[in-house]
């Protein structure tokens, strides 16, 4: 089946840009010679003609506290920015040594600017936009773990060092049959239980040598999981006793959340505008939206006081049980991008940004977070006020005009998403009420429409939509094809039941599969269907 839409799609985004940013202006004019590169030698010279927090010359001598396994965009784009707003107001005081666990690319880069760089945040709060410009001084040194790994090993005899961070994607955490005493280990777990036996040794077994331990790798309980690897990979490498005793007591593993939004690199010619407003140039500048939330999960007062650069921003959470915000997280963020995709793609939008512009699609999302997501997730531990604070929150993010969201990427895996994240959602509604959730029925209705599709030869899932296709990127995407196949006219109650997709029968649900239905009809009016 194909599915076509004769409207016309939304133009090319027109969002007003910061005036640094406007390469046509006059400051933009700044020619490249007179710019240096950013570094510790070169910091004093810099003569920014915007708002520019620079570290002070004392930063560059605290004490290495914390490793840091990952240089990516998001460690440095929040976990860094935090220690290094801490060390700015005099709170922790300490640096990080970062570990690149990857072979891709390489270190020369950061060791070019001796580990700073530049942050641009910009977002918006209400109806402020928010922008703000900061050389981050938070790193001491980036080493190579296949070049470096010695120097790695090394760290773990300093005593002033108290905390891992780490984010090497979700795959990173994971159990294998690795060798500690490779040089390096070849995963992430591997690598870090070689640096806590290399830590136990050092110190004798010290109880008081312990690390504190924060993934924010995406998974939930995520520490938990954690530390439960190192544990299994401690009996396969067939370490002692003493030591899997001292990884189990000595050492805090932290469940923790993060959330912001960190793009990287400004597209060049925003870049090429912004180096000549700060007068350098910065070969790691990233930008990241205003937004951002870091959720520890800490068990004492004195895992509390270890994490001193928590009160240098609202955005460090410190709490017995980080659940509330990880569902806040998952169903008002996440779970809303997933209701929404569908119906703001077919309906021509390719940003969230465009979408949040036209006033009905921006209705849609609004009443279905404020009047159905809260309402549903609202509980004895978790208000609808708060609920409803936090989704203010996230129409803010949604506005955003600096942040290039596609909805087809956030229709990635469609089906399996939909599952995870919204599915709980329906079903504490309907804990709630007997009747069905409008917004949420429309979601549903153009899910199902956006995965009607061709096979292709190649055996890829395509759409269409107007003049343009698009790849379907989802595991079940052969399951909504056989739907579609065997139920050209109306698919919608085969696919409620299929619990291969829900692990639950949807069509159970009072008056949902007639208002997945009705919506189906409103949309086949805007729509045509027609056979390949």
């Amino acid at each position: 089946m194909i599915l076509q839409n004769g409207s016309s799609p939304i133009g090319p985004d027109k969002h007003p840009k910061h005036h640094f940013f406007n390469a046509d202006n006059k400051q933009g004019k700044q020619t490249e010679n007179t710019k240096m590169k950013i570094s510790k030698q070169t910091i004093g010279q810099i003569t920014p003609r915007v708002a520019l927090e620079i570290p002070k010359p004392a930063s560059f001598d605290l004490p290495e506290r914390i490793i840091q396994f990952g240089t990516g965009v998001l460690l440095r784009g929040l976990p860094d920015y935090f220690v290094d707003k801490a060390n700015k107001q005099g709170l922790f005081n300490g640096r990080i040594v970062m570990v690149k666990s990857t072979d891709q690319g390489d270190i020369k880069v950061f060791e070019g600017q001796d580990g700073i760089y530049t942050l641009c945040v910009r977002g918006m709060e209400g109806e402020q936009k928010v922008e703000q410009f900061l050389l981050v001084n938070a790193v001491s040194r980036v080493l190579s773990a296949r070049e470096d790994w010695g120097e790695v090993i090394k760290c773990a005899f300093n005593e002033d060092l108290q905390i891992v961070i780490s984010n090497t994607t979700e795959v990173g955490i994971q159990l294998s049959d690795d060798d500690i005493t490779s040089i390096p280990p070849a995963s992430f777990p591997g690598k870090l239980l070689a640096f806590l036996y290399a830590r136990y040794l050092a110190f004798d077994g010290d109880q008081t040598k312990g690390m504190v331990i924060i993934p924010t790798e995406l998974l939930t309980d995520n520490g938990d999981k954690l530390k439960g690897i190192l544990l299994e990979l401690a009996k396969f490498n067939q370490l002692s006793e003493s030591f899997v005793g001292w990884l189990n007591t000595a050492n805090t593993f932290c469940n923790s959340l993060v959330d912001r939004i960190v793009p990287g690199s400004l597209p060049e010619r925003e870049r090429t505008a912004l180096e000549n407003a700060l007068g350098y140039e910065d070969d790691l500048l990233i930008s990241a939206e205003s937004y951002r939330l870091w959720a520890i999960e800490t068990p004492d007062q004195k895992v509390n006081e270890i994490l001193s650069f928590s009160p240098a921003d609202k955005g460090v959470v410190l709490a017995d049980d980080i659940t509330k915000h990880r569902e806040l997280k998952l169903r008002l963020l996440n779970g809303t991008h997933t209701f929404s995709c569908a119906l703001a793609y077919l309906s021509g939008f390719d940003t969230v940004g465009q979408a949040m512009d036209d006033q009905g699609t921006s209705g849609f999302i609004q009443r279905l977070m404020m009047d159905e997501i809260a309402p549903a997730i609202a509980s004895d531990t978790l208000s609808l006020e708060e609920a409803r604070s936090f989704a203010a929150k996230i129409l803010d993010r949604f506005r955003n005009p600096y942040i290039i969201h596609r909805w087809l990427s956030i229709a990635t895996q469609y089906s399996s998403k939909m599952k995870m994240r919204n599915i709980p959602i329906l079903l504490a509604h309907y804990q709630k009420s007997t009747q069905p959730p409008e917004a949420m029925s429309a979601g549903l209705a153009a899910y199902i429409l956006f995965m009607c599709s061709t096979k292709e030869t190649d055996g890829t899932y395509k759409g269409t939509y107007g003049e343009k296709g698009y790849t379907i990127k989802d595991d079940s995407a052969g399951i909504l094809f056989d739907w579609w196949g065997k139920f050209p006219d109306n698919p919608v109650s085969a696919i409620l039941s299929d619990t291969r997709l829900w692990d639950t029968d949807l069509t159970l649900l009072p008056g949902l599969v007639g208002a997945v239905e009705a919506k189906m009809q409103e949309w086949m009016k805007r729509y045509r269907m027609a056979s390949s």
